[in-house]
């Protein structure tokens, strides 16, 4: 990790840190809501807020520093790797799966018949769907026995 994006990061936590407390700190706009309906002007509730405190100053200039931050981390973090795959997939390639030796038993693959061999399908053979070797029926669910056949 370079020294640049510890500093950012520290820059970036004390910052959320400051947000977090002013805002927590300030009285909120809602808080003359009972004088505009009914005593007192009704211009405070949507407006006539009046000049900004020192408060709302110093949360707006944290949550600037925090963007800037935000910008400089994300810089910091991908510099360098200009036209290239960073994402999450970055190392994943995908591969055929190997084909099993003819006559093998792999579940939910049916068998590679030699060549120049007719294809043959079983007796129960559901259109569309590989055969499992030693399967008597198609069954619905895993695990039940299928129906035994008229």
């Amino acid at each position: 990790m370079s020294w640049m994006f510890t500093v950012l990061l520290v820059v970036q936590i004390l910052s959320s840190l400051a947000i977090i407390s002013l805002v927590l700190l300030q009285q909120g706009k809602g808080a003359d809501m009972g004088s505009a309906f009914g005593s007192g002007s009704a211009g405070s509730l949507f407006g006539a807020t009046g000049a900004a405190n020192f408060m709302s100053r110093v949360t707006k200039w944290a949550a600037v520093v925090f963007f800037i931050s935000t910008i400089g981390l994300a810089y910091v973090a991908n510099r360098g790797t200009k036209g290239q795959d960073t994402g999450i997939m970055q190392n994943f390639t995908q591969t055929a799966p190997a084909a099993p030796a003819p006559g093998s038993a792999v579940p939910g693959v049916a068998p590679v018949a030699p060549s120049g061999a007719a294809p043959t399908a079983p007796a129960n053979a559901v259109p569309g769907v590989p055969a499992v070797p030693g399967a008597t029926a198609p069954s619905v669910v895993p695990g039940v026995p299928a129906p035994a056949a008229k």
